[in-house]
């Protein structure tokens, strides 16, 4: 197999640009927020211009404090954007997020490059950062819809156990649908980065499932541990008052 990847010239690259044109203009045509979708556009292009150059430091670092650190970062960002959708909330329950986001992401980031992958050292970020995202990044969007359903459900003035099972099932749903249509409606990024680089697709395949399992266990684990951190917050009733005062 070809082991090498097409460069993307910048006039190749801005063609991408077209369809985002047309869905932001039929965003307009129905009146609908087309100012925080060009926001969140433009937040990605500016930052995926920016991570390209940092990544290319880190990448040859040689210093474990440096990818400790940026690990603490992504924790603490991931639980800050995690909290978004409740923002009058979010200081109640930021303290609970980043713990959660630390234990479900880290459990399986620890068991995929120290377990599985054995790392050594344990901080190659050529291999750690990537993965450290993925795993991240699934525990923020796990803790981001427990949190707002969680909210949602104790604005409806359901009991803690009631809004805490509620939101656990909510979190889950995106991962147990990502497991159904693997394979067959997509091909995940890690996957399809390894075929693109010329990778078998049969070793592809076997990252992807070690990259799924993880992806699966960080979800429900961080959102458990999160709305176990919750009981006390609610059973103190500062997050009720906070409520009931909204």
């Amino acid at each position: 197999m070809n082991s090498t990847i097409q460069p993307i010239s910048l006039f190749d690259l801005a063609l991408a640009f077209i369809p985002v044109l047309l869905g932001l203009y039929l965003l307009f045509t129905w009146s609908l927020n087309v100012k925080q979708a060009s926001y969140a556009l433009l937040r990605m292009l500016l930052q995926l211009l920016m991570i390209g150059y940092v990544l290319s430091f880190i990448f040859y670092s040689d210093q474990g404090w440096l990818i400790a650190l940026i690990l603490v970062m992504m924790v603490v960002i991931s639980s800050w954007i995690a909290l978004d959708t409740i923002k009058e909330q979010r200081w109640l329950l930021l303290k609970s997020a980043i713990i959660s986001i630390a234990l479900g992401g880290g459990i399986t980031l620890l068991l995929m490059t120290q377990g599985i992958l054995k790392l050594d050292p344990w901080y190659q970020p050529k291999i750690l950062i990537p993965l450290a995202g993925m795993m991240f990044a699934n525990a923020m969007n796990s803790v981001s819809i427990a949190a707002e359903r969680f909210v949602s459900e104790l604005k409806n003035n359901n009991d803690y156990l009631v809004a805490r099972n509620l939101a656990l099932n909510a979190a889950t749903i995106p991962v147990v649908n990502s497991l159904f249509a693997v394979g067959l409606v997509s091909l995940p990024g890690m996957m399809t980065g390894q075929i693109l680089s010329g990778v078998s697709p049969l070793i592809a395949a076997r990252y992807q499932i070690l990259v799924m399992c993880m992806i699966f266990s960080s979800a429900i684990i961080t959102a458990f541990i999160f709305l176990l951190l919750t009981k006390s917050t609610t059973l103190d009733n500062s997050l009720n008052n906070y409520l009931k005062k909204g």
